[in-house]
């Protein structure tokens, strides 16, 4: 039983980083849910309680990611990239900070997805328009599309599974983690100004470099989303129906132009598929050794060195087993205690950027750079993430220590 617990994941995983034939990932992780149902290591029961858990964050998974698709049908990342390359003014240093700006922002906002999917595009054309070399930028936005999606509870999938366990209010979480989200950003941007200064040091141009006109409208009504996670919160109010609404409003005046085909594959069920059936085989797995493991290797104290270790071992689990099930296999060790929570999420939402398979998100960037004939060097993403996530977990861990004693949590 306990060969097959650990077999299970392992095909499931691996199965979404080749995706062979471009089958979805769902395609491997549905059926190993139901071979852990079969084979008795998962009560059904207990299976129905996980998928029923994990729906209300997977429809709002599903709600962001239709927003994120109809703010880009309206122009956002569009316009973001014309500001960017604007705003540089041929100067490759210039467009690496507001790329910084943008990528933190939209991860906050929109969630890692739309930064990886809808903003790396755009900012390796805007890097082109001004002449300049794309890799710092690019790797501006899969860094902070895993890194900066600590400041809020929709910014990352974990961060939802995470906030639903953790008895905080949406403000109390974003307080805790602002100070951890500017360090790591700090840090973050420090190291890729050192890494790649031969790259940024190369003269671009800023001619012809023009912003269209902003979509105010979509702008509006994302900032009416963002407010109505905030408040609906405290309220009771799951942030997956102020998602909707948003994307309700940002479809309206496009309705014309929209295809329901496009609709349903912005939203991606075939993803949410798989975060509920890796849910009920990573279950599968705590049940039957991991989660007594885990329990004992976690800390039972949010001191710094316990914030650390926690943050160290998260990270570890989310470049051995990608940042979502190290989530799932974690929470129940550490939902107890709000520090050693977020301490946990500091571990798989900054512990990624280390290798390719600790995000999904990290593939899927990978994938659109191949498809530019700009596929990034994997000795060159080790060598970043070997500078950029030791020195981010630290200041990270640092500041929600600092965060915990000023707030009293």
């Amino acid at each position: 039983m306990l060969v097959v617990a650990v077999v299970l994941p392992v095909v499931v995983l691996g199965f979404a980083v080749a995706r062979p034939f471009g089958l979805p990932e769902a395609a491997a992780a549905v059926p190993a849910a139901g071979v852990a149902v079969g084979a008795g290591l998962v009560g059904w029961r207990a299976a129905a309680d996980e998928v029923r858990e994990l729906g209300p964050t997977v429809g709002f998974l599903a709600a962001v990611l239709l927003l994120s698709y109809l703010a880009e049908q309206h122009g956002v990342f569009a316009y973001i990239g014309d500001l960017a390359a604007r705003g540089s003014r041929g100067r490759p240093q210039r467009l690496l900070g507001a790329v910084f700006a943008a990528a933190a922002l939209v991860t906050a906002v929109l969630s890692l997805d739309a930064t990886v999917v809808l903003l790396t595009p755009v900012v390796f054309a805007a890097a082109l328009r001004i002449g300049a070399r794309p890799a710092p930028h690019v790797y501006a936005c899969t860094h902070l599309a895993n890194s900066a999606s600590l400041l809020l509870p929709v910014s990352n999938l974990t961060n939802l599974l995470a906030f639903a366990a953790s008895g905080l209010s949406f403000a109390a979480f974003a307080g805790l983690m602002t100070l951890p989200w500017l360090a790591v950003i700090g840090v973050e941007y420090v190291v890729l100004r050192r890494f790649f200064a031969s790259d940024l040091a190369v003269p671009a141009s800023d001619h012809g470099v023009e912003a269209g006109p902003a979509p105010r409208y979509a702008l509006i009504v994302l900032g009416a989303t963002l407010a109505g996670f905030a408040i609906g919160q405290p309220l009771g109010v799951h942030p997956a129906f102020s998602a909707v609404a948003g994307a309700v409003a940002l479809a309206v005046p496009i309705i014309r132009k929209l295809r329901l085909r496009a609709v349903i594959q912005a939203a991606n069920p075939a993803f949410c598929a798989f975060v509920l059936g890796l849910g009920v085989v990573v279950l599968a797995v705590r049940e039957h050794g991991l989660g007594r493991l885990v329990d004992g290797l976690v800390p039972g104290r949010a001191d710094f060195l316990g914030l650390l270790a926690v943050a160290g071992l998260a990270a570890l689990l989310a470049n051995v087993l990608n940042n979502l099930p190290a989530t799932l296999v974690l929470l129940p060790a550490v939902q107890h205690n709000p520090g050693l929570l977020l301490a946990v999420l500091i571990g798989v939402d900054v512990g990624p950027n280390l290798t390719y398979v600790g995000s999904l998100a990290t593939l899927l960037w990978r994938q659109i750079l191949h498809a530019r004939d700009a596929a990034p060097s994997a000795g060159q993403f080790l060598r970043l993430g070997a500078l950029a996530v030791p020195a981010a977990l630290v200041a990270a861990v640092a500041a929600l220590w600092v965060g915990l004693q000023l707030s009293g949590v």
